[in-house]
């Protein structure tokens, strides 16, 4: 490692000739901040990333769409998930399908009912089987578009908006038409993220988010590993410059 204020270091290669050694920019250690694509929020618990759609979709449609982002509507393993997920400020604009403090979004469990007596009788599932640990929801609320002819409704999980509810965790489940639109929530398995914010697959070598651009490692599990840095030396005959912070050993020199 060179120091900074080392301008080289002299030593005898073959020959006698004077080898020289520049002083280059030292890796430092790196924090990689982001597991998730943009848009995304990660929990560390479940090694998970989450998202709400505002676009209202039915639930089968909901569902396509979180597949198609290598997801799937969101179930939830234990209590504290679920409270990480009700403790967020989900980036919600002006497409609102319910009052503007409360939210309702598709996850991933169906209510099946199985007595229509006098009252509604039935037990949740998970719609698209998982992990073997999921978190049940209580019994829900039924929602007014329902029809007589359903034996299957969709679950929508009724969060707030206020951050003094949403800290408390106050929350409602309804057993809603599956036909209904509202937004959704999809769940997927954190990934790895390179430096230009695009998702690298399994196995794959990619320089991750962080502070330096010549840092290449390997995907696995969507963690980085097994990451080796290149030195940059100092462009020459440049006293003032600017490094890349997306490209490797590009400089910009600021020199008159």
């Amino acid at each position: 490692h060179g120091k900074e204020n080392v301008d080289s270091r002299h030593n005898r290669g073959r020959g006698g000739e004077t080898t020289r050694f520049h002083t280059v920019n030292v890796a430092q250690p790196v924090r990689f901040s982001r597991k998730c694509p943009t848009g995304w929020h990660h929990y560390e618990g479940t090694a998970s990333c989450y998202r709400v759609y505002l676009n209202g979709e039915n639930y089968w449609d909901a569902v396509q769409t979180c597949q198609r982002v290598n997801g799937s509507l969101a179930t939830f393993t234990a209590d504290q998930e679920l409270r990480f997920i009700l403790a967020q400020e989900w980036d919600l604009e002006e497409k609102t399908f319910v009052r503007k403090d409360q939210r309702r979004f598709w996850v991933g469990y169906q209510y099946v009912i199985t007595n229509r007596n006098h009252s509604l009788e039935g037990h949740w599932e998970v719609a698209y089987k998982g992990s073997s640990e999921v978190f049940l929801p209580p019994d829900p609320i039924f929602g007014t578009a329902m029809s007589e002819n359903e034996n299957v409704l969709c679950a929508q999980l009724q969060c707030f908006h206020f951050p003094t509810l949403r800290h408390h965790g106050l929350h409602s489940w309804y057993a809603e038409n599956c036909y209904e639109k509202s937004s959704f929530l999809c769940k997927r398995s954190q990934t790895c993220v390179d430096i230009k914010d695009n998702i690298v697959d399994e196995g794959y070598y990619f320089t991750p988010k962080g502070n330096d651009p010549c840092l290449s490692c390997t995907c696995h599990n969507g963690e980085p590993e097994m990451c080796v840095a290149a030195l940059c030396e100092r462009p020459q005959g440049c006293q003032q410059y600017r490094k890349d912070p997306k490209e490797c050993c590009k400089f910009t020199c600021l020199d008159p």
